[in-house]
């Protein structure tokens, strides 16, 4: 077997694997509409071995910064913490973090989108007072 055999059949390893097929390949694929084997080749076609065995990592800790972001978004946080300035930002950060915890730990994202606007007011609410 030459070196390039070698390094198609360990990208195929770690490609194939459960995590990877369970997290990104079959969602992903689901999502662009097209095979799995479709979007194996675009990863081989785009990523090195070093990068193809660092993904599933990278993925993982990619999704409580996609949450966080989307916290920010649906708390409508950047008009309240950097427009109107009303927020003090590390409150702001610290909203968000303790939802995205909750959210990890099983809270429906609804549920805490729910809970978030309900501290957000109260946060509102002090910055009133001061």
């Amino acid at each position: 077997m030459d070196d390039d055999a070698k390094l198609e059949l360990m990208q195929k390893r770690i490609i194939k694997s459960y995590a990877w097929q369970r997290d990104i390949i079959i969602p992903f694929s689901k999502d662009f509409d097209c095979t799995a084997d479709e979007l194996e080749k675009v990863f081989f076609d785009l990523l090195d071995l070093s990068s193809l065995e660092a993904l599933h990592a990278t993925f993982e800790s990619a999704e409580d910064i996609c949450l966080y972001q989307k916290l920010n978004a649906d708390l409508k946080l950047c008009w309240f913490i950097d427009t109107l300035e009303l927020i003090p930002r590390q409150d702001g950060k610290n909203l968000k973090m303790k939802l995205v915890k909750e959210i990890k730990n099983g809270k429906s994202y609804e549920d805490a989108v729910k809970e978030g606007k309900l501290e957000l007011f109260q946060l509102l609410k002090k910055e009133a007072e001061s």
